[in-house]
């Protein structure tokens, strides 16, 4: 079973640019499909972008020209860039891997947006 940990949540500016990294233990990352979720206060947890272990990329309508995703799979490592910083945004973000019908979360990282 793959472990995921989020690291580089934070506070920062609306308008500003912040990227989240979440590191697999897993040494069959590349065959994963990872993908990035976030769960504001009283909202349902949704999905935010998706990358399939070919690359192929899907975001959400909401962040769509503004995050992106990727992956190092030397480093075990998915990303979210995250720019131009919305309010909306606000949100504990999660790493998920799937493979074949499994999943595995991370434990997810608050990310702040300030006026």
């Amino acid at each position: 079973q793959v472990q995921l940990v989020e690291s580089g949540g934070g506070l920062v500016q609306a308008g500003g640019s912040l990227r989240l990294s979440c590191a697999a233990s897993a040494i069959t990352f590349s065959i994963y499909s990872m993908a990035w979720y976030r769960q504001a206060p009283g909202k349902q947890r949704e999905l935010v972008a998706i990358i399939t272990s070919g690359g192929s990329t899907n975001y959400a309508d909401s962040v769509k020209g503004r995050f992106t995703i990727s992956r190092d799979n030397a480093k075990n490592t998915l990303y979210l860039q995250m720019n131009s910083r919305k309010h909306e945004d606000k949100a504990v973000y999660y790493c998920r891997g799937g493979l074949g019908g499994f999943s595995s979360w991370g434990q997810g990282t608050q990310v702040t947006v300030s006026s």
